[in-house]
C-alpha cells in the first residue's frame, strides 16, 4: 500500500477540517489514526488494512470533536470522556489514584463523590479507552464467527445470512475502531491527563510555569499543524509492545507514561513558547514522540483486541468463539438471534 496515497488522503481530510481546535486538533488525531492503522500487522483482518480503511480510520479519528455542540445532554455526557484531571500525585481530582482506578465508571464516580467531586468534573478518559477496547473485542468476535458461518452453515440461506452479517460487521468494526481511536490519541496528549490542562492554574507554582490559557490550543493544534511531519512521526513509532496484562493495566501504563510528560510541556513553554514561527527542535521532537506513542499504542491495542477476541463469546445464550472456530458448533441464523 503506497504511503503517498495515504498522505494525499490525509492532506485532503486535514484541509477540510483545519479550523477545528479540539484535542490534538484534526491533524494530530488523523496522524494517530492513520499511522496506527498503517502499522497493523498481517494478523489483523485484511479489511482493516486496505488504503480505504486506513483513510477512513484517519477521518473517523476526528469524529468525536466534530460531534461537539450537538446539544447540552450530548456534550455534557461525552466531553469528560476526552480527558482525566490527575493532580501532581497522580490522583484524579486529588481523590482516585491512577494506579487504583475502579473497574467501572459507576464505582469511580462513587469514589469521587465521597470527596465531593464527580466523574464529570474529573473526566473519565481511562474508561473511554477500556470501553472502546472491549467493544472492539466483541466486534472482532462476531466477525470471526460470521466468517465460519459463511463457510460452514448447512443451508444456502444461512450461509448468505452470515456473508451479509460479516460484511456489515466489517463496516461496524471500522466505525467503532476509527471513532474510538480519538480517545487513544487524547491519551497521548499530556494536557489531557492533568489538572494543569490549560496553564498551570490555581495551584502551587514554585517553578512559575505559564498560566496562559491559550497554551492548550497552541500546543495541540497550531503547533502540530505548522511543525509536525507525518514521516517523522512514523519513524518515531516504537515496535509492538506486548503488555502481558489486561486492558485496564495497559491503560494505566499508557496514561502514566503520558502523565510523566506534563511538566515537560511547561518547561518547554518557558524556554520557547509553542507559538507561530520557527519552532525549537526539542519541541518538535517532543510532540512528534507523543503522537508516535499514540499511534503505536493504537496499533498495540488493536492487535491485543484481535487476539483476545478468539477467547470471546457471541450470541445469547453465549457461544464460545474458540469452539466455533474449532468446528464444535454448527452455526445457524438463530445463533445470533436472527428471526
Amino acid at each position: 500500500m503506497a504511503h503517498g496515497r495515504i498522505r494525499a488522503l490525509l492532506a485532503v481530510t486535514c484541509a477540510l477540517v483545519a479550523n477545528d481546535a479540539y484535542a490534538w486538533g484534526s491533524k494530530g488525531h488523523e496522524i494517530v489514526g492513520m499511522l496506527g492503522a498503517e502499522a497493523f500487522p498481517r494478523e489483523v483482518p485484511a479489511f482493516l488494512r486496505t488504503s480505504s480503511a486506513i483513510a477512513t480510520i484517519a477521518s473517523f479519528a476526528t469524529e468525536l470533536d466534530r460531534s461537539k455542540g450537538a446539544g447540552t445532554t450530548h456534550d455534557r455526557e461525552r466531553d469528560p470522556g476526552h480527558y482525566v484531571d490527575f493532580d501532581d500525585a497522580g490522583k484524579a481530582e486529588g481523590a482516585v489514584p491512577l494506579t487504583a482506578l475502579p473497574d467501572t465508571r459507576e464505582a469511580y464516580d462513587t469514589a469521587l463523590r465521597a470527596e465531593k467531586k464527580t466523574q464529570y468534573r474529573a473526566g473519565y478518559l481511562p474508561y473511554s479507552l477500556v470501553d472502546g477496547f472491549q467493544q472492539l473485542v466483541k466486534d472482532f468476535g462476531y466477525y470471526r464467527a460470521a466468517l465460519v458461518g459463511e463457510r460452514t452453515a448447512k443451508t444456502k440461506e444461512d450461509r448468505a445470512f452470515f456473508a451479509k452479517d460479516r460484511a456489515r460487521r466489517e463496516l461496524l468494526t471500522l466505525r467503532d475502531l476509527g471513532v474510538w481511536s480519538h480517545y487513544v490519541g487524547d491519551a497521548s496528549q499530556p494536557l489531557h491527563v492533568t489538572s494543569h490542562y490549560n496553564g498551570w492554574g490555581d495551584f502551587p507554582n514554585p517553578n512559575k510555569y505559564s498560566t496562559d490559557k491559550t497554551l492548550h490550543s497552541r500546543f495541540e493544534s497550531a503547533f502540530v499543524r505548522d511543525n509536525i511531519k507525518v514521516a517523522d512521526v512514523r519513524a518515531a513509532m516504537h515496535p509492538y509492545d506486548p503488555c502481558g496484562c489486561g486492558v485496564a493495566d495497559r491503560t494505566v501504563r499508557y496514561l502514566g507514561r503520558t502523565l510523566a510528560h506534563v511538566e515537560t510541556v511547561y518547561q518547554m513553554e518557558a524556554r520557547a513558547p509553542f507559538a507561530k514561527g520557527p519552532a525549537a527542535d526539542d519541541e518538535v521532537q517532543f510532540v512528534t514522540q507523543r503522537l508516535a506513542d499514540g499511534a503505536s499504542e493504537l496499533r498495540d491495542y488493536v492487535v491485543e483486541a484481535w487476539r483476545l477476541s478468539a477467547l470471546s463469546t457471541v450470541g445469547y445464550p453465549t457461544i464460545s468463539v474458540a469452539a466455533i472456530e474449532r468446528g464444535e458448533v454448527q452455526l445457524t441464523r438463530q445463533s445470533f438471534g436472527a428471526e
